[in-house]
């Protein structure tokens, strides 16, 4: 369907997955100042290690944390995405258990576990049983608002995330960079929004270019790459498509080899770009490209807004949520609907 229909766009969007996108710039100032003021925050005086517990877009939260801030900090930032905590965790260790709907069941058992070794905890979640036991446990707590996607919280719970760390004083103010990227985001939208049409709309034209290829998005290493997989996600999700997502140099030390033999005939790479890159690394996309291209693929660059690192990270995110979606509402799927995962905790759940 044509993308430039407003009406036609809402229609096709019932679950108002566009609504939540375009919504980012304030989630964002919402979660951090949730984060901030949270209830009862442990101290991160004598913290030796951070750890945040998740799955899927809620364990993204960590990969906003290591990207960001583990450069400048003197100590591990782990993610954990399986139920079990690393060994290292114990009375001054820092965790983060984050769950959007507070019922995932690892970050459940995370919690748990990390209650019993004496973890100093924060449960990051909009209800569920994730808040419950950490209100009956008198442990601190970050609750955002509910009602949507988890997929489709990312800046409540990121912006919780990183707004809790703050607080605790394991991060640097992100005050004047926070207002950056609001600010960035805020200019995309106005330049990729709903209402613009597709010949003056960057990300409908990139949806145009996609058409029915397979995507596979590269970053580099740190915050584009933590964009990379943000956006593989979201076409997987939103758009309903496979979409894979690769670091760069990383990939040029075993992806490249397969771009060969005409073996990129259905393949559009997206190359997400920022000033900030590694000039080594930087160095490294176009003759990288140029293998893609040789294979017969397309290769299409991104470029981020901005000058402060979170700035960078979060227009590359929201230029890819409005991508994903606008995939999606283009080949005539509900963005919203996530019924293979649905398929699969039934299937788990069963005896």
């Amino acid at each position: 369907m044509t993308l430039d229909d407003p009406a036609a766009l809402r229609a096709a969007d019932p679950g108002g997955m566009l609504d939540a996108v375009v919504a980012l710039p304030d989630q964002w100032r919402e979660g951090h100042r949730r984060g901030r003021s949270g209830s009862d925050l442990p101290s991160g005086d004598g913290v030796t290690a951070i750890v945040v517990a998740g799955m899927g877009s809620s364990a993204l939260v960590g990969d906003v944390v290591v990207a960001l801030a583990a450069p400048r900090l003197r100590m591990p930032v782990v993610v954990v995405r399986t139920p079990e905590l690393p060994e290292l965790c114990g009375p001054h260790t820092f965790v983060l258990a984050s769950s959007y709907s507070g019922e995932t069941a690892e970050t459940l058992a995370l919690f748990e576990e990390a209650v019993r070794r004496g973890c100093r905890i924060v449960a990051l979640a909009s209800g569920g049983e994730l808040v419950r036991r950490a209100e009956e446990l008198d442990i601190a707590r970050v609750v955002v608002p509910g009602g949507l996607m988890p997929r489709a919280a990312f800046g409540s719970m990121a912006g919780g995330g990183l707004g809790a760390l703050e607080a605790a004083g394991l991060l640097p103010n992100l005050g004047d960079d926070l207002e950056e990227a609001i600010r960035e985001m805020r200019g995309v939208i106005a330049t990729s929004g709903p209402e613009i049409p597709t010949a003056a709309n960057p990300a409908k034209t990139l949806v145009s270019s996609i058409g029915h290829r397979t995507p596979v998005v590269w970053g580099a290493e740190g915050i584009g790459f933590v964009a990379a997989t943000r956006w593989k996600t979201q076409l997987n999700e939103n758009a309903k498509v496979p979409a894979f997502a690769a670091a760069m140099p990383e990939l040029d030390h075993n992806e490249v080899v397969g771009w060969s033999d005409g073996r990129a005939a259905d393949v559009v790479v997206i190359a997400l770009r920022h000033d900030g890159e590694h000039p080594d690394v930087a160095a490294r996309f176009e003759p990288s490209s140029e293998i893609v291209r040789e294979a017969g693929g397309i290769v299409l660059d991104v470029w981020a807004g901005g000058r402060s690192p979170l700035a960078r990270l979060l227009t590359l995110v929201l230029t890819g949520d409005l991508v994903a979606t606008y995939l999606g509402i283009a080949r005539g799927v509900d963005p919203s609907p996530i019924d293979a995962i649905a398929r699969l905790k039934r299937a788990m759940a069963e005896p």
